[in-house]
């Protein structure tokens, strides 16, 4: 994938979708072959890259901007702290958590969580943003204005990012390509390009271009899953 591009990573359950992002961010060694991120070999963990994951993980004893913060307590940073400090600040603005730096998670709604969690994997600047499944427990609602919020964040935080998902419309709302994994012992599939129809909004969901993308993708699917011949046509 390009540097500064959006690859949404879809296929069976138990696929191997959350191993390749251990793969990515150096979690996990592979046995055979090697990972490159931007032609780098990876070793080890790297600390350019963020993750967010389904369940936000924030800690309780910590105020939402103590917990945005962590990051930069781990990785080091040339920042100073008002310099993270005002960073983080910038952050929850952007997701819309301004004002809501001094509460504890319990006071935060799912959604509002999640946005928090997004802005402690943003804010070391990571060049490879890994989102594994990050609104797959949210309500409907909630998850299509995160889908939103996250092309306001890629315009203001430039990244490359990687999302896993099983949500086929999250997949070409967001990415700029959907890459469909075979069942196991995974292997690429089948590889769509979303077209660049410029600033994207719900309405693009509800568009002949999008019903026939997302027809593609549930008979990829379904061919990965065993459910339907290779060559049958979608």
């Amino acid at each position: 994938m390009p540097e500064g591009g959006f690859v949404a990573v879809v296929g069976p359950s138990g696929c191997g979708k959350s191993t390749l992002t251990r793969l990515v961010a150096g979690l996990l060694i592979p046995d055979e072959g090697e990972v490159r991120v931007h032609g780098k070999r990876i070793t080890a963990p790297r600390a350019n890259v963020g993750m967010a994951f389904q369940n936000p993980v924030l800690l309780e004893w910590r105020t939402i901007l103590q917990n945005v913060l962590l990051p930069l307590e781990i990785v080091p940073t040339q920042l100073t702290k008002m310099q993270a400090e005002d960073r983080a600040r910038k952050l929850l603005a952007l997701v819309g958590l301004e004002g809501f730096e001094g509460k504890r998670p319990s006071e935060l709604s799912g959604g509002m969580k999640q946005r928090a969690s997004l802005c402690r994997a943003l804010i070391h600047s990571p060049e490879v943003l890994i989102l594994d499944e990050p609104f797959g427990a949210l309500d409907a609602f909630t998850r299509e204005d995160l889908w939103q919020t996250m092309h306001r964040v890629k315009a203001e935080e430039p990244f490359t990012g990687v999302l896993i998902t099983h949500d086929l419309r999250e997949s070409i709302f967001l990415a700029d390509q959907v890459v469909v994994l075979s069942g196991r012992p995974a292997q690429t599939q089948f590889v769509l390009d979303i077209p660049d129809t410029g600033r994207r909004t719900l309405d693009h969901l509800y568009t002949a271009e999008a019903a026939t993308m997302l027809n593609i993708l549930r008979h990829q699917i379904e061919v990965a899953q065993g459910r339907v011949p290779a060559e049958v046509t979608a």
